[in-house]
């Protein structure tokens, strides 16, 4: 069977017929304790998918959202779906707000759900009328296998596989204004950039990719899946990242590459030095970096500890992904550049929208197969978005002589949290829905490893009272936990710009927040904890984060704290209190001393419960 043809032919049903016709028996999928899915059944599995799904009523371009835990059965889900539909997956860890909005928003026909996973996304479904789907993974057959019931039509559609023009994904992404916009990419766009990581990254039938990155995120979805399968090669599709299992996987799978973002690198950096044998005895061959900009010092660590290339990417949802892309050996990686375009024109624009030269500073746009044709339903983000057929990213950079880009700056506003993009207007309407807020700022401020974190200006109405912990409650029952802010300063009059307007930009340096963070790093006053439950939080906070001492009013994010290692306090704190602290809550209350007042309040509430 010849080559697939890129121009024609190449959309994602293509793609895995062409493997399992040509090696039918070459591996597809892993997963942990799962058997190895071949080309020939995950071709089976899409054809099953496809039956059941028009046999529910869905066909071309009908909005099917997923609600799905990361593994190799989300991964064959998210194919199947956009093989013969319209794929939108959602962040399982969304609120019932959020599972609300974005539901609503897509006009999703039907959700996709695990058997036996409760999540509020069911009630949400219920409320807005749109049919439920439980899928129940076929654990004894090979990773990815599993059947789907829902409620079927008397008249089932009879729908052919969908071509390169029908819409694929639709995403949601963060714009300058508090509601997110939806990105559809089309079966060619999605593709083209898959094909393009493939080229850039030379993969062969022979790779195996490790995927870490969740399967609700594009990076996940195109970077690693997607270019994979377009070479015929096999991926690892694990469950949440977990550092500690990493190279547990890297041992049992022997892949030949990961990608991840910043934060993940660093997790992984800190637990190198325990796992060296298994290093020195890894398959990979190089290292991608994507979703956020790598730090040079961290660039280095990785390539000094795994002795392979680093490969920086740059990309964004609205180019499926990949944009630009360092090059292998013997090409030059320069550390701090976003590397060079990879099937994407890309130029540098002023705001006259002239293309400027070489060296010359401006904002970063792009033209391509890659690129989404436009916001759905929003005009006017279309507009500002497009000139000339170039697509404004809202970056800032510059192209060297040797075409590599460096990325200097964000134009918009949109805050970086370690590659979760995050709206500030999103959270400014959660904190002004408070009834003693009048006015609220969200804006970012840096952080050691995320890069960027978010921030929150008040300004409270005349006689109302509200404290900083109890407006981080307030926005953690609204919000996913990485949007809650880590910090909301209480303010008279939140400072404005030359032009009366306030400005997001430059809002921490104008508060003295960087400083202040800074400062509190170095002159941190510590204060040890006094109770016996305080100090068996602290205990637990200490063994955790890998510190010597935590004090009771230290802020987690500040020690080094991320979603991961939450988790894994939580877990702990479970276990020795037999009380259920929440992720949202957890981060709403970010010291020892606040979830000793939480833990206090369960164990009371567990009390009161008790039978006389």
């Amino acid at each position: 069977m010849p080559e697939i043809d890129f121009m024609k032919d190449l959309f994602i049903y293509n793609i895995i017929k062409y493997h399992g016709e040509i090696s039918p028996d070459s591996i597809a999928i892993l997963a942990p304790e799962r058997e190895p899915l071949t080309y020939r059944h995950f071709l089976g599995q899409i054809d099953y998918v496809k039956e059941k799904l028009n046999s529910m009523g869905h066909g071309r371009n009908d909005i099917i959202a997923t609600v799905l835990p990361n593994g190799p059965d989300m991964a064959v889900t998210f194919i199947s779906i956009a093989s013969c539909a319209t794929c939108a997956p959602l962040n399982p860890r969304y609120s019932t707000g959020e599972f609300s909005f974005y539901l609503s928003d897509l006009n999703a026909k039907s959700v996709i759900i695990q058997e036996g996973i409760e999540s509020p996304v069911i009630e949400v479904a219920k409320n807005l009328g749109i049919s439920v789907i439980k899928l129940s993974p076929s654990l004894n057959e090979e990773a990815g296998i599993f059947t789907l019931n829902g409620r079927e039509c008397s008249v089932a559609k009879d729908i052919t596989f969908a071509s390169l023009e029908d819409i694929a994904l639709v995403l949601h992404t963060s714009g300058t204004t508090s509601r997110p916009k939806i990105v559809p990419l089309s079966q060619a766009n999605i593709c083209a950039s898959a094909y393009n990581i493939r080229t850039s990254l030379s993969l062969t039938s022979e790779d195996r990719c490790l995927n870490i990155m969740p399967l609700f995120h594009i990076h996940g979805l195109i970077g690693a899946l997607l270019s994979s399968l377009v070479a015929g090669a096999s991926i690892v599709c694990t469950p949440d990242f977990l550092a500690p299992e990493f190279f547990d996987w890297i041992k049992e799978f022997s892949p030949t590459w990961y990608t991840a973002v910043p934060t993940m690198h660093q997790s992984i950096l800190d637990r190198a030095d325990e796992n060296k044998e298994i290093i020195s005895k890894s398959k990979l061959r190089f290292i991608r970096s994507c979703s956020s900009s790598l730090l040079p010092k961290v660039f280095m660590e990785l390539k000094e500890v795994f002795k392979v290339p680093v490969i920086e990417a740059y990309g964004m949802t609205e180019a499926s992904h990949q944009i630009c892309c360092n090059p292998l050996p013997p090409g030059e990686a320069k550390a701090g550049s976003a590397g060079i375009a990879t099937g994407t024109e890309v130029a540098i624009m002023d705001e006259s929208g002239n293309i400027l030269k070489v060296g010359k500073k401006g904002e970063i746009v792009i033209k391509g197969p890659g690129i989404t044709e436009g916001y759905k339903n929003n005009e006017e983000a279309n507009k500002s978005a497009f000139t000339d057929g170039w697509f404004r990213t809202g970056d800032e950079g510059f192209i060297d002589v040797e075409g590599y880009l460096f990325i200097t700056g964000r134009i918009k506003e949109i805050i970086n949290r370690g590659g979760e993009k995050i709206s500030p207007g999103e959270i400014d309407e959660v904190l002004m829905s408070h009834s003693a807020v009048r006015q609220a700022v969200t804006f970012s401020v840096p952080h050691e490893k995320l890069g960027e974190d978010v921030a929150s200006a008040v300004v409270l109405k005349d006689n109302a009272s509200a404290t900083e912990i109890e407006l981080r409650e307030f926005t953690a029952g609204k919000l996913t936990y990485f949007k809650v802010p880590c910090q909301i300063i209480i303010l008279k009059e939140i400072p404005k710009g030359p032009t009366g307007k306030i400005q997001r930009i430059g809002l921490s340096q104008k508060l003295g927040i960087t400083s202040l963070m800074e400062q509190r790093k170095e002159k941190a006053e510590f204060i040890e904890a006094e109770t016996p439950l305080k100090k068996e939080v602290a205990k637990i906070w200490s063994t955790v984060l890998n510190l010597k001492q935590v004090g009771i009013n230290d802020k987690f994010l500040s020690l080094g704290g991320d979603s991961i290692l939450a988790s894994q306090i939580i877990s702990r704190l479970r276990d020795k209190f037999q009380v259920e602290l929440s992720l949202t809550r957890f981060f709403a209350s970010p010291t020892i001393k606040d979830q000793a007042r939480i833990i206090e309040e369960l164990i009371l509430e567990e009390i009161e419960e008790l039978p006389e």
